[in-house]
């Protein structure tokens, strides 16, 4: 990943789900954190988001909003939100462009077929606007109570 934590992180202006519009300078003075997952409604991108909507309470405690990002368009993001429940935004991402900026979309290799995809990847943004941690190549169980933890620490 070309970001490292303490550097700014980059700023986007993206469609989500419910029609509204997600993006960094709008949260400036608020911790975020804005984790990017390969595609709605896949098995360990559902836990994912099931994680981090669970923590929603802890996480608005701890003053951090959350914004999950894929490539799928906001007609998806939706529809996964509708089916489990989701309550923060998901920007979408079709263009590739935010991925691009934040690292994360990279080649990947399944069944020795090489493509293009989302690294499952979590930044922690601090009330400035800098990168206060990066989770690279998530592991779902556990991440969000990681990311919660940390969001509590951060000031």
């Amino acid at each position: 990943m070309a970001l490292a934590e303490g550097d700014p992180a980059p700023d986007f202006d993206l469609p989500t789900s419910g029609g509204g519009r997600a993006g960094l300078g709008a949260l400036k003075g608020h911790k975020v954190v804005l984790y990017f997952y390969p595609k709605d409604d896949t098995s360990g991108c559902t836990l994912e988001a099931q994680g981090f909507n669970a923590l929603l309470p802890e996480f608005e405690a701890a003053e951090a909003r959350i914004i999950g990002m894929s490539p799928d368009p906001v007609k998806s993001h939706d529809r996964f939100c509708g089916k489990y429940g989701l309550v923060f935004p998901l920007a979408s991402d079709e263009e590739k462009a935010v991925l691009g900026a934040y690292g994360v979309w990279v080649e990947k290799s399944m069944y020795g077929r090489k493509y293009m995809g989302v690294e499952r990847t979590t930044v922690l943004v601090d009330r400035e606007g800098r990168i206060a941690r990066i989770w690279p190549k998530v592991k779902v169980p556990g991440h969000a109570e990681e990311v919660l933890e940390a969001a509590r620490a951060l000031p």
